[in-house]
């Protein structure tokens, strides 16, 4: 059979300047998508989301359990539901203008980035935000907007973190409590090889369905972001 074999033709080359325009904007709507997760994790809840429930299973010592998918799939809903405001903000301040075509691209970055940086400056110390601009040399900002973001996003992140293991601690420590009270027991009764993981494991599991754990978890996470 002879015919002609399909091809496809790409052409970067434009004499027209809106052909170039729709170029830039595809590259760097591109360059955007890359930067998304590092977006989610670093200008987002999801950090302390994630670091928190990550805590509860380690302290319990269930290891594999809730699996990491659940984890991070529980984390991700919950960024999106805590972050619904911001995101809402977003679409209808940035997004919907630029795609209408009455803002430029550059405006709507602009009012892309400000929801995100009142949020991340509502939950930053101001001790680590403090620490980047010094270091930075920026002049102190008179307002929110003015704090470049090269100094907000790792000051938050910080911050994030801090509050993280925070809550972290307090919540390992009745399991902690739990294990201790185990061994001792253990090594009064002179069982001492048998491991207090073992027997301190249900114990552990019995106490979390009991007091509702995970209720009590993903209720403090939300509360620390009011």
């Amino acid at each position: 059979m002879n015919g002609p074999i399909p091809g496809l033709h790409l052409n970067f080359l434009s004499n027209q300047p809106a052909d170039v325009a729709t170029t830039v904007e595809l590259f760097l709507l591109l360059t955007i998508l890359s930067l998304a997760p590092a977006i989610l994790v670093l200008m987002t809840s999801f950090t302390r989301i994630v670091i928190i429930l990550s805590f509860v299973r380690t302290a319990m010592a269930t290891r594999q359990m809730p699996p990491n998918q659940v984890l991070i799939g529980l984390s991700l809903f919950l960024t999106f539901f805590i972050m619904a405001p911001v995101i809402g903000n977003i679409n209808s301040n940035a997004v919907q203008p630029f795609m209408k075509g009455k803002i430029t691209q550059q405006a709507a970055l602009q009012k892309a980035e400000d929801p995100l940086r009142q949020f991340m400056a509502k939950h930053t110390r101001q001790k680590d935000l403090q620490l980047f601009m010094k270091y930075g040399h920026y002049k102190k900002p008179e307002k929110i907007t003015d704090i470049p973001m090269t100094a907000m996003v790792p000051a938050f992140t910080i911050s994030e973190l801090k509050t993280a293991f925070e809550i972290g601690f307090m919540i390992y420590v009745p399991f902690l409590v739990i294990d201790m009270v185990v061994a001792s027991i253990l090594m009064s009764m002179g069982m001492m090889m048998l491991p207090p993981v073992m027997i301190s494991l249900p114990f552990k599991i019995l106490l979390f369905v009991l007091v509702d754990g995970w209720y009590l978890v993903v209720k403090s996470i939300l509360l620390s972001y009011q």
